[in-house]
């Protein structure tokens, strides 16, 4: 007896084993082998049980849940099924009850029924097994994995079933009702791991205290190879329960609920959930529980687990760290999923990992994404760049990434990269428009490589021709802003004429496909602006301010216009209308202070001046100070851009141009002894010297010399080798009539950019004083070739033929000055910027 007793322990020992590890097969043969030596009726009960769960759990392997025939269906392989319901039935009998079997086993038919679709049946069991009067007590990993499953499937049968009641009260304690199972089933699903974790490392233990005799030891943790997943349904159970909350407009329940399964303690087989969780409470932070909704997660320094036998372990401690406010934590829940991502990504480009690789490239574009919405909305585009060049390395031919790369390039200032990452871009999608509309649009905008800009606008306007993508009228508009800026900066007649005629032809082309697309109206009233016709190009900017009253490009063409017309009132307040609408742009604040300066008072444009560096300090200040800060563009571009000053497409000879400014540098040597990079964005400091040049020049209208040398002097701290900085010391020095030192000044200004055409001015000017009049003539005539439309230019050209004796064309130059002036602004029109919105 003693004897046989001792095999019924050791068979019943080994059943529970084998049940923990899910090897079922295993447990029917014991089932039938304690069947077998215990001719007990009272071990009957127990051996169905066992025969049932079994057979139950073996059918739910080879055929999941959600996707099986209702009852009544059953087909081949469903005997199984039959079977198993048989046994569980007979467990839950009255003497299923003595032998405590009863309760497991109704909990498995609820299984079972549900399985079979069999929603009501199913609920019927868990209520005889009491489910929702459970005592909340330590449990085998096998029941806990029982327990919450039953838990998991009660919801999901209320769920499909419709609620007892039309009471709207009713009707939220169903839900309530509801989303309880689901947070019962998610609580005990990760204690389930968390207990299978427990017991492995128990084992690894024990194994480790005899190792073997050979063989070299890892530090590695050994792969559990009896790893047990949850299973399908107690996975949806956990997405369910913060779906639900969201559904039921519970925001904060949903995040609480997300929250506390995120703390705690990771376990095999949570990765997955982990991964899709954080993503998931970001954007429900972002989208849903954002500013005075949101709620910063309790500090669990001193939370310890509540004892709760049902509730995972959870994380606490004085190191953890807490987020303080929605930006941290959606930052962190990103960051946490993007190093998952990036550890479940697949390299191998091998056929037979096409799908794995897929998934996993899809969840880690989605977390991407996420951060590319955030990190660009906080302009943290240096965090953007590390995260991307992360993805970079599983994203092989995978376009999407890599035009994400380059924006984030070029919203760093990195252009010349940004350009290359797009064309790959165009390589990886070969029909597609808008990587070669990007990539005009940076040529054009950031690189000054019009050529380039205007042959990528063509093989935009050639995929699209081939395969229609609704941008025909893009295509054609950045072909058009390619032909104009080209004909600004080509000094060949002919060649200038004919990129007019094109990029004309190409705005009309825009027109007829969108006559409702204000920038199209716009391009079109500057390109009629640059030639003199004023009165058409006022006609085509009112329709653009008709289309989009706020384009503040073409609020600026506007006042250029009303000034080339001499409507200096009108065009003053326009100019003040407009910085009441936006305070924060620079560039009106800079056309109003050259309005007054030439036509209120230099005392009115030292006010505004002043306001701007006022200004300019509220807006980027915070950026200079900070060294990690991207190169944003500015919405300030003074005509002295580079695309004004006409810099591309130089017909000079290099080695010539690189001799004067060497010359040039060897006389401002002994100002930048102690030059040090200034920190932040470059454009912004920029913008500051522009400033401390306008008002050095308002200085020297007033005659206030010593402040006009100390703003020059403010400039060349920021950056001493700009030939707008060389130019005015010129201006200074020719207020002191000092002509043979301003004369140098020009040189050196022209030496550095050779189209410089105030400096052109000026310098054929000193050359006039200094008495050198053919040397006069030929700079001037040279400034007038590069831009016919300044009457400065043609003013002191007369007065040196007039000096040379040369009445007649004195008299012609003067006439044309006239005439010019007749239709010249107080600024040039290319003083706007390349704008695309």
């Amino acid at each position: 007896m003693a004897a046989r007793n001792k095999t019924i322990v050791k068979i019943e020992h080994e059943i529970e084993k084998n049940r923990e590890d899910c090897n079922w097969v295993k447990v029917l043969e014991l089932a039938d082998q304690l069947s077998k030596s215990w001719l007990n009726s009272s071990v009957a009960p127990l051996c169905s049980f066992l025969c049932g769960e079994a057979r139950l759990e073996l059918y739910l392997i080879e055929n999941p849940p959600f996707i099986t025939k209702k009852d009544g269906g059953f087909e081949v392989g469903d005997t199984m099924l039959l079977e198993a319901k048989k046994d569980l039935l007979d467990a839950s009998s009255e003497a299923g009850k003595k032998a405590g079997v009863a309760l497991d086993s109704h909990l498995l038919l609820g299984k079972l029924f549900y399985t079979i679709g069999n929603y009501e049946e199913a609920l019927s069991h868990f209520y005889q097994a009491e489910l929702h009067a459970l005592t909340e007590k330590s449990l085998p990993s096998r029941s806990i994995k029982i327990v919450a499953e039953s838990y998991a499937i009660k919801g999901l049968c209320l769920e499909k079933l419709p609620p007892f009641s039309s009471s709207k009260y009713k009707q939220a304690e169903y839900e309530d009702q509801m989303i309880h199972c689901f947070e019962t089933a998610g609580d005990l699903a990760l204690l389930y791991l968390q207990e299978n974790d427990k017991q492995q490392q128990q084992v690894n233990l024990n194994s480790s205290s005899n190792p073997p005799s050979s063989g070299s030891h890892s530090p590695q943790p050994s792969i559990n190879t009896n790893f047990k997943n949850v299973g399908v349904i107690l996975e949806t159970a956990l997405q369910r329960a913060p779906l639900l909350y969201i559904k039921s407009n519970k925001l904060a329940a949903a995040v609480n609920c997300y929250r506390n399964w995120l703390s705690a303690i990771e376990a095999t087989g949570t990765h997955a959930l982990r991964l899709s969780f954080t993503r998931q409470l970001a954007e429900l932070i972002l989208r849903g529980v954002s500013g005075k909704l949101y709620t910063a997660p309790p500090n669990p320094a001193i939370k310890k687990n509540t004892g709760n036998p049902w509730k995972p372990q959870t994380y606490y401690g004085v190191n953890l760290f807490i987020p303080r406010n929605e930006f941290e934590e959606v930052l962190l829940l990103l960051i946490i999923s993007e190093a998952m991502a990036v550890k479940e990504a697949v390299l191998s480009q091998s056929p037979e990992f096409k799908d794995a690789r897929i998934r996993a490239f899809r969840n880690a574009t989605a977390i991407y994404d996420l951060l590319t919405v955030i990190l660009t909305k906080w302009s943290q585009f240096a965090l953007l760049k590390e995260s991307l060049e992360r993805a970079l390395k599983f994203s092989y031919g995978e376009a999407h990434v890599w035009v994400q790369y380059a924006l984030c390039l070029d919203s760093m200032g990195h252009y010349d990269l940004a350009l290359n990452v797009l064309e790959q871009v165009s390589r990886l999608t070969s029909t597609k428009v808008l990587p070669c509309l990007l990539a005009a649009r940076m040529c054009f905008q950031n690189l000054n490589k019009l050529a380039g800009g205007i042959k990528w606008a063509q093989k935009a306007l050639s995929r699209e021709q081939s395969h229609p993508q609704n941008m025909l009228t893009r295509c054609y508009l950045f072909l058009g802003i390619g032909y104009h800026y080209s004909a600004v900066n080509t000094h060949v007649k002919n060649k200038s004429k004919t990129f007019h005629s094109l990029s004309q032809e190409s705005f009309l082309n825009a027109l007829k496909l969108d006559p409702n697309d204000h920038i199209i109206y716009y391009y079109l009233g500057l390109h009629a602006a640059c030639h003199a016709d004023t009165t058409e190009a006022i006609s085509y900017v009112k329709q653009s301010l008709q289309l989009n009253p706020e384009h503040t490009a073409s609020i600026n063409l506007m006042i250029l216009l009303l000034t080339a017309q001499k409507q200096i009132k009108e065009s003053l307040a326009l100019v003040e209308s407009s910085l009441m609408d936006f305070p924060d742009n620079l560039n009106f604040s800079f056309l109003k202070a050259n309005i007054e300066l030439h036509h209120v008072s230099g005392e009115a444009a030292l006010q505004t001046a002043r306001h701007m560096l006022a200004l300019w300090k509220n807006l980027y200040e915070d950026q200079t100070n900070n060294s990690d800060i991207s190169d944003n563009k500015s919405v300030f571009q003074l005509y002295t851009s580079e695309l004004s000053d006409k810099d591309t497409n130089s017909v000079h000879t290099h080695s010539l141009i690189v001799a004067k400014v060497e010359q040039a540098l060897s006389d401002i040597a002994s100002t930048i002894s102690s030059f040090a990079p200034r920190p932040g964005p470059h454009k912004a400091w920029q913008i500051q010297l522009q400033i401390w040049l306008l008002l050095a020049e308002i200085y020297l209208t007033l005659d206030q010399i010593n402040a006009a040398t100390a703003c020059i002097q403010e400039a060349t701290h920021i950056f001493p080798l700009s030939h707008h900085i060389t130019y005015t010391r010129g201006l200074l020095h020719e207020k002191k009539n000092e002509f043979q030192e301003a004369k140098q000044c020009y040189l050196n200004a022209v030496s550095i950019n050779p189209y410089h055409i105030k400096s052109l001015q000026q310098l054929g000017l000193m050359y006039h004083y200094l008495g050198n009049q053919r040397l006069a003539e030929k700079t001037l005539r040279d400034a007038a070739k590069i831009d016919p439309h300044s009457p400065l230019t043609w003013y002191n050209l007369g007065k040196v033929l007039e000096a040379i004796g040369d009445s007649e064309s004195a008299t012609d130059c003067m006439a044309t000055a006239l005439e010019v002036e007749n239709n010249s602004p107080i600024l040039p029109y290319m003083s706007i910027a390349v704008t695309f919105d």
